[in-house]
């Protein structure tokens, strides 16, 4: 169909033949023109920075991703990759010169392989619905974002996520076999496999953290874990955060590997309470939601170790959850007390820096410091086994004045991580965010190879320009409430 012919009008910045040729790809249900109805994919859990995308199209399966990145390709046109949208760095945001492609419609498990216990499923599919759907056979997917409910597994490859029980099992590169990638030219390739230590380089673990930026992964082969025999679950109450803080490098210092260690403060205690009445006490300095797991006798063994040392580091109290019902309703306070914060806050900003564990007491006695000099409430989550704190700045997007303080505050923040011998993420990603954070950690002679391996996946810097990495690519501006987003 030629431009004359076209029965579509141009969008922002995509000419209204290739949105006729899209439609004819996806049909027309799957391509979004109405800029109301794109305001939707603005963003993503990073709300600090906001563009609206110049189109957004919705395929169903691989071969949609195909022709659409071939398309696209063809014309130079930039593209986006997003799934779910509950990232936190920015990494799905999209111009209007761009089209951003949403794989949440692509939900299938293709194939579940019990005996060698991998499972291959499509890039929308919902992370816990893949536990769900072996549960029955005592597996699970054990990356366990926080998010979990709502992210999907090619969000979790984008950014190497991790979660709180990230301590013992590892983040989500540890977990995937292989995958399914379209190429930014629109070839569809296959890395690694069913099994593991294929021979030559390891290109899933150059895809698995790439952000999008090599390419669009459209499904995973991942692992399957044993569900373990024996569970046990733990909340200590703990008058300071420095006491919870030790007694967690006093865990590890004693052998204990625990599946997660986590740690909420004081104001994470208000919100989850206000929020769901879990009954945490509201005097508390801090909570450690404390779980090991294994055989029946050393998993009991273990925990009356932790009980212990708990005890020894200053605990008020050490409580047991007794049945299933009440360690859930301890993850059920952990995992949903992010979202706990509307109580609180109009708007709030989640960082997302790593420490090694000895300095977690002088870091966060930092992030507090930072706060009152910047008048920002901060709370604190902490994967406290691992070193990744996320720290929640509050603020109310319609002050401009708090939106300076709140990129003031973050920056150093991370800044302080770095400086402590640690790093600027954990698990949420690099994105635009943090973008600018890279020659801190960074050689120019380490970029540029990464600049590099980025360009001989992407020649013609069209497969989400201007993340993760700095190549002159991106211009992302505040969104300044008051005003649209920058078009």
């Amino acid at each position: 169909m030629t431009m004359r012919e076209s029965t579509s009008e141009a969008v922002a910045g995509i000419a209204a033949d290739v949105i006729d040729a899209l439609s004819e790809i996806t049909g027309s249900e799957g391509v979004i023109r109405r800029e109301e109805e794109r305001l939707v994919y603005d963003c993503d859990a990073f709300t600090l920075v906001r563009r609206l995308p110049g189109l957004v199209v919705l395929p169903d399966t691989t071969e949609q991703v195909v022709a659409i990145v071939r398309l696209l390709a063809g014309r130079g046109i930039p593209f986006v990759p997003r799934g779910a949208g509950t990232g936190l760095a920015g990494g799905t945001l999209a111009t209007n010169e761009a089209v951003l492609i949403g794989l949440n419609r692509m939900t299938r498990i293709r194939r579940i392989d019990l005996a060698n216990r991998w499972a291959e499923v499509e890039a929308g599919v919902v992370n816990v619905k893949l536990s769900r759907a072996v549960a029955e056979q005592r597996l699970h997917f054990a990356p366990d974002p926080s998010s979990q409910s709502a992210s999907t597994i090619g969000g979790n490859v984008a950014t190497n996520a991790g979660g709180p029980h990230t301590l013992k099992y590892g983040v989500t590169t540890q977990h995937v076999l292989g995958v399914e990638l379209v190429t930014p030219e629109g070839e569809l390739i296959r890395t690694g496999g069913t099994s593991d230590d294929l021979p030559g380089i390891d290109v899933t673990g150059l895809i698995v953290g790439s952000e999008g930026t090599l390419g669009i992964v459209t499904a995973a082969t991942v692992r399957l874990t044993r569900t373990p025999l024996a569970v046990r679950t733990a909340l200590a109450v703990f008058e300071t955060i420095d006491d919870a803080t030790q007694t967690v490098s006093a865990v590890i210092a004693a052998g204990i590997v625990p599946a997660a260690m986590e740690l909420m403060d004081r104001p994470i205690i208000a919100a989850v309470e206000a929020a769901f009445a879990v009954g945490l006490p509201l005097d508390a300095g801090a909570v450690l939601i404390v779980e090991v797991d294994g055989v029946p006798c050393a998993t009991e063994e273990a925990m009356r170790d932790v009980v212990a040392i708990c005890a020894r580091h200053g605990a008020r109290r050490t409580t047991l959850a007794e049945n299933e019902e009440q360690r859930a309703l301890l993850w059920k306070a952990r995992k949903r007390a992010a979202g706990a914060f509307g109580r609180l806050t109009p708007n709030y900003c989640t960082q997302d820096g790593v420490v090694p564990r000895s300095e977690l007491p002088t870091m966060l006695r930092e992030v507090a410091e930072i706060g009152r000099r910047h008048d920002l409430r901060i709370a604190n989550l902490v994967h406290a086994g691992d070193g990744n704190i996320h720290p929640i700045l509050m603020y109310d997007e319609r002050d401009a004045a708090q939106v300076a303080r709140v990129l003031a505050a973050s920056r150093e923040i991370l800044r302080a991580c770095i400086r402590r011998g640690g790093t600027i993420s954990g698990e949420h990603g690099v994105g635009v965010e943090k973008v600018d954070f890279l020659p801190m950690l960074f050689s120019p002679a380490e970029l540029d190879c990464m600049l590099r391996l980025r360009r001989a996946f992407d020649s013609a810097g069209v497969c989400n320009p201007g993340k993760m990495l700095p190549d002159g690519k991106g211009c992302w501006e505040v969104h300044r409430p008051g005003r649209r987003a920058p078009l």
